[in-house]
């Protein structure tokens, strides 16, 4: 945890905040805190700054706050991700609130297995406990706008148009296809990224009918929670 993620329930009415649950474990077991002590702090979708613990006990950490200080920038990427499995939806959730990304949008495929659409993990507050873990990983207060799409091709042809207008479109595929860019700096992209054995045709022609030009990063093929990272490094 090298931010301490502050929301508003935790703050008090003179300003200052009161943490009792988890990130006070944290505080105690790990960080070792002592009364005195300084924090990065940051309020969920507000400032960063800094925390001063007043006072620590098992049970609560009473803290005072200067949040003066803005997030870092999101990048200006939606990224379209075919539901990983469970295991893989948790780190891979971490890692895209870690990098900044602006907006992710989970949709179907047709390698998307249909029970994967039943884990808790997809519940409201599973998917948020995943996003703050990223954040507090990666110093910030603000998290991605995550959209749930159950059907591949309503989604494509209906709504990501609009999602992905003005925007450089790609997706990510293995195959005989151009290079992944690379720093594309502030331009706005929506890149899609397949399941592990990749996009079926039929999907990745929907796609390029949506003006989606097809890339690929080189031979091998990557898990997901490899290639995100991988491709979100190389295009920013």
């Amino acid at each position: 945890m090298n931010l301490l993620l502050l929301s508003p329930d935790d703050l008090r009415a003179d300003g200052s905040a009161v943490v009792e649950d988890r990130r006070l474990q944290h505080m105690l077991q790990v960080q070792r805190v002592e009364p005195g002590q300084q924090l990065r702090a940051g309020l969920l979708g507000g400032l960063m700054g800094q925390a001063t613990v007043q006072q620590l006990d098992s049970h609560q950490a009473h803290l005072t706050l200067l949040l003066d200080q803005p997030p870092p920038a999101k990048l200006p990427l939606t990224l379209v991700l075919a539901l990983p499995r469970p295991k893989m939806l948790k780190r891979t959730l971490q890692t895209i609130a870690a990098m900044g990304v602006q907006r992710l949008v989970l949709v179907n495929s047709f390698r998307v297995e249909k029970s994967f659409w039943q884990t808790p993990w997809l519940q409201e507050d599973s998917i948020r406990e995943q996003l703050l873990l990223g954040l507090e990983q990666a110093c910030d207060t603000v998290l991605p706008e995550v959209i749930l799409e159950k059907r591949f091709k309503p989604f494509v042809e209906d709504r990501l148009p609009a999602l992905a207008a003005a925007n450089l479109k790609l997706v990510a595929h293995p195959g005989e296809h151009p290079e992944c860019p690379r720093a594309l700096g502030e331009q706005p992209l929506t890149l899609a990224i397949g399941p592990e054995g990749g996009w079926i045709p039929y999907e990745v022609e929907l796609l390029r009918k949506a003006d989606f030009a097809p890339v690929q990063l080189g031979p091998r093929i990557l898990r997901v929670e490899t290639a995100v990272p991988a491709l979100i490094a190389r295009l920013y």
